[in-house]
């Protein structure tokens, strides 16, 4: 073997390592469909091009360390969503490069879409440390105005594009239970189940905005470009808010569906969502 083999070799081991990294087996969102959206991404990174052989069952299984079945289901789904020709003899190839994809984030599953933000994208943080408490935020946290507590900013970026930027607050004797570096690899809300908080509900609002200077670099957009504006306070099991956050969303890479029936009650008719408690999201 060569010393190029050799090299060759080694990337992708390191990279295998990386992408296994990355599948987490407690999460809401099954296995096999963990490794599609790597796969899918590895394709819209342009890492598969048209006509190439993707790696196979046994290739998956062994480098996912999971079974043939699952990783089966993983290129089945690619060639469903149309990434992928899978062709008996030839194997599994990519086919032309599709446009890149945009998150919808549901208002029910709110929970699982979290789960999912955080193995579909990818964060960067760009700011952490500890401040006191304005008077705003410790009004959403429920403290005395003073008070320490956990900020952090990140961005999350879809397929190498930014698509959000983060700012977090978190009460100080919950943020020390995690680091910087956590934040880079995790969303927020798995960090405070890990740290054993209880999280139970959440209340937030959704609204429009325009990106300042920082925040459009941070976005690779211009300055005034429209954008989603998410604030959501996070509460544990005894109402206690654990995580206040503004979210400032891309609108050309992240919507929000919401499905909505259509029912008689005494004052006439109105609509109505499948959950009574609207809980859009999918950043944490």
């Amino acid at each position: 073997m060569n010393a190029s083999q050799v090299s060759s070799s080694g990337t992708a081991e390191t990279d295998a390592r990386r992408l296994h990294s990355r599948l987490d087996p407690n999460a809401r969102v099954p296995m096999y469909h963990q490794i599609f959206l790597i796969l899918r991404n590895r394709i819209y990174k342009g890492e598969v091009r048209p006509g190439e052989r993707v790696p196979g069952e046994q290739d998956l299984a062994v480098e996912f360390q999971v079974s043939r079945i699952t990783a089966k289901r993983a290129l089945n789904e690619l060639a469903e969503a149309g990434l992928v020709v899978r062709e008996r003899g030839r194997g599994t190839r990519g086919i032309e490069r599709p446009s890149a994809p945009t998150v919808s984030a549901s208002i029910e599953g709110w929970l699982e879409n979290i789960s999912l933000m955080g193995i579909a994208t990818e964060a960067l943080v760009l700011d952490f440390g500890y401040v006191a408490a304005s008077e705003d935020i410790a009004h959403a946290l429920d403290i005395e105005p003073g008070t320490e507590v956990q900020h952090a900013v990140r961005v999350r970026s879809l397929d190498g594009a930014p698509m959000s930027y983060l700012v977090t607050y978190v009460p100080a004797d919950i943020g020390r239970q995690f680091e910087r570096n956590d934040l880079n690899v995790s969303p927020l809300l798995q960090l405070l189940e890990r740290a054993g908080v209880n999280v139970a509900s959440a209340r937030q609002t959704i609204s429009a905005t325009i990106a300042d200077a920082e925040v459009a670099n941070a976005l690779s957009i211009h300055a005034g470009s429209p954008l989603i504006e998410v604030r959501r306070v996070v509460c544990d099991d005894s109402k206690r808010p654990v995580e206040y956050i503004r979210v400032l969303y891309r609108p050309d890479v992240y919507r929000i569906e919401m499905s909505m029936h259509r029912v008689r009650e005494q004052e006439g008719m109105r609509w109505t969502t499948h959950t009574s408690s609207p809980l859009p999201v999918g950043d944490g």
